[in-house]
């Protein structure tokens, strides 16, 4: 199961390359100890080593948070966590080949923290970086064996595509700095922002927070990639909760994201947005609970962003297309009609910005130190290909730059910036009257506007039912008959990609971004979706799981605010 859970976030757009590389002795020692490895160790054994790789995440974050005008914490954390890719036989064959049937429970690449502190000298670090390798060594040696014997006693497979995939090396050095804000001034805007949820007895919790990162990445390997990148990530963001009698926790917010923390919005603008919130939280509690419906909605741009990231995006990441144990839905469906003509989709990490909206999926190189590419996927409703890391599948023999992870976890294709166009749009206006004349057309007395979504999950795997399920925020119920528009609660988004793909009808000319953090096998990594708001002829939602909790109670105690 794969989710995405909205998290406004930055990605900022680093420095560009020095023209020569400044003494760094982090990536000296990774260097040495990668050749000294690498010649060591390549015939060590009957199944020779033929790729090593090192990759070395060095990050610190920030947090400061408030609630209700009082601060609540503030603390910070710093990390430096190496992964090693190390792969024995052949690309044709090797140790990370999937391990099929009964034999598979258990075969899979576990979570592994290896940490390398960086307060020593070289010699202190290289020798950190030759325990984790000999560790690494001597389980690729083991699981290769297991991968031999598993394909001697198993079906043979549909796509027989090598194991991995040739990449040219490359070399890239940058180091991306975050300058610390003012952390004193800092905090007593939150205490201030916070304050505003005062007096409002129908809001049970609420919060405000400030958050910020600065990582950079090694990334060396025995094929000559010399690469030091980063991103910087700054979020300022609040978030309200109530919940009704029925027992359904309601939840709305905002995440404010910038380049700098100069580029995060004025304390009027978060004020303003605050009270917004707090109006959209009490309608929501007197909100009727939406029965299943199946008939025309209109996803407003950020949601439809999130819509399409769900119901395709994962499905169009390249390893998904062999894996024994994966739908493949879309494996064999290239040059293959799979939406509307109007749709346009493309996944692009080198695009920093969407209209002065930075995009958390930007990134220089992926994990495997591939340069990040744009990868075409649909044109025009036609499928045109896939995602790919340097794991390659049947026509698609090479990376275009998306193999991806969080520290600690194997590398797979993932999506970046995952950009949806429309050939042919019209006004908002426009495209709202056409979803009052659609449901006219199918005899429906209501359609509902999506106009915020949390996230959603997918299932891609085969026997659990190739579906999704998107989570709505907030969710308008639209009249036929000229009533104004009525605000709903307790809808889910559900369905399966082929079917539910195949209902875009029209879209509007008011793209927008989605900026949030996706997890699946690999980890949780920094994506962006980008689309225009979209017209189904034809959405399916159901009841969303809620709780079975009363409301508090007693109200929350009474505040100054109260009594003026």
């Amino acid at each position: 199961m794969l989710r995405t859970f909205l998290a406004l976030l930055l990605s900022s757009l680093p420095a560009l390359a020095a023209a020569a590389r400044p003494a760094d002795p982090v990536m000296d020692a990774l260097t040495k100890e990668l050749d000294r490895s690498f010649d060591g160790l390549k015939k060590a054994e009957k199944v020779p080593l033929y790729y090593l790789g090192y990759e070395l995440n060095v990050s610190t974050y920030h947090q400061i948070s408030a609630k209700l005008g009082a601060l609540e914490y503030d603390g910070g954390s710093a990390a430096a966590k190496l992964d090693i890719d190390m792969r024995v036989n052949a690309m044709a064959l090797d140790n990370t080949h999937q391990v099929k049937g009964s034999a598979a429970w258990g075969s899979y690449s576990q979570s592994e923290d290896l940490p390398v502190a960086l307060d020593g000298d070289e010699d202190a670090i290289r020798a950190r970086v030759w325990q984790y390798t000999d560790k690494a060594y001597k389980a690729a040696q083991e699981k290769f064996t297991r991968v031999k014997m598993n394909k001697a006693v198993t079906a043979e497979e549909d796509d027989p595509s090598p194991d991995f995939s040739p990449a040219p090396p490359e070399k890239f050095y940058e180091t991306v700095t975050l300058k610390e804000p003012d952390i004193a001034a800092w905090r007593e805007r939150l205490k201030k922002l916070s304050a505003r949820f005062e007096g409002y007895p129908f809001i049970y919790d609420s919060g405000v927070w400030l958050n910020w990162e600065n990582e950079n990445r090694y990334i060396v390997n025995s094929e000559g990639t010399r690469v030091k990148t980063g991103n910087n990530y700054i979020v300022l963001g609040y978030t309200l909760m109530s919940r009704t009698t029925d027992g359904m926790d309601l939840t709305r917010g905002e995440r404010y994201a910038g380049a700098a923390f100069s580029d995060l919005p004025s304390d009027d603008k978060v004020l303003s947005d605050m009270d917004r919130s707090i109006k959209e939280l009490e309608a929501l509690r007197a909100a009727p609970v939406v029965e299943p419906y199946s008939g025309p909605a209109i996803l407003n741009a950020r949601a439809a962003a999130v819509y399409f990231h769900e119901i395709i995006g994962h499905r169009l990441e390249g390893h998904r297309q062999k894996q024994e144990d994966s739908g493949q839905t879309f494996a064999k469906k290239v040059g293959q009609k799979v939406t509307s003509d109007i749709i346009t989709l493309y996944d692009d990490p080198t695009v920093g910005d969407f209209r002065g909206v930075p995009l958390r999926g930007f990134y220089r190189y992926d994990d495997e130190g591939v340069k990040a590419q744009r990868a075409e996927l649909v044109d025009r409703g036609v499928l045109k290909g896939f995602l790919m890391s340097r794991s390659p599948i049947r026509g698609f023999s090479a990376s275009n730059g998306h193999g991806r992870r969080s520290p600690g976890l194997p590398v797979v294709s993932r999506m970046g910036n995952t950009m949806v166009e429309a050939s042919t749009s019209v006004p908002y206006a426009q495209l709202r009257g056409m979803l009052i004349e659609e449901c006219k057309k199918q005899g429906k007395p209501f359609g509902l506007v999506f106009d915020d979504i949390s996230g959603g999950f997918t299932r891609t795997s085969r026997g659990s039912g190739q579906t999704f399920k998107v989570l709505p925020l907030l969710v308008y119920r639209v009249y036929t008959d000229g009533r104004p528009d009525e605000v709903v609660r307790g809808v889910d988004i559900v369905g399966t990609p082929l079917t539910s793909f195949s209902k875009i009808e029209a879209a509007a000319d008011d793209p927008d971004v989605f900026n949030g953090t996706c997890g699946a096998e690999s980890g949780w990594v920094p994506v962006s979706a980008v689309s225009p708001s979209l017209l189904l002829g034809e959405i399916e939602v159901e009841k969303s799981q809620k709780s079975q909790e009363k409301p508090p109670v007693l109200p929350p105690p009474p505040s100054e605010k109260e009594a003026k």
